[in-house]
């Protein structure tokens, strides 16, 4: 396995020597579920619980029955 250099940060005293390396990366390679929000996104929503509750909705608009009938704008009725 190959050494990483000394970092020249650490003191003498951190023992690192208990740790397991690779302990987590089966888990990492699986993939995270982790999305960045743009900064004006995340200032609306104070937690991930009201983010959880907005996509929510989102989805349920999107499952919303749409109407058969085309609409119809003023701009394509005949004019009389």
């Amino acid at each position: 396995m190959k050494r990483m250099p000394k970092d020249p940060d650490l003191l003498e005293e951190y023992d690192f020597s208990p740790g397991v390396q690779g302990k987590y990366a089966d888990r990492f390679r699986e993939g995270a579920n982790l999305v960045l929000l743009d900064r004006d996104i995340a200032e609306a929503f104070p937690n991930d619980e009201a983010v959880n509750t907005a996509l929510r909705l989102v989805i349920q608009l999107k499952k919303l029955p749409r109407s058969e009938k085309p609409s119809v704008t003023k701009e394509s009725d005949p004019v009389t």
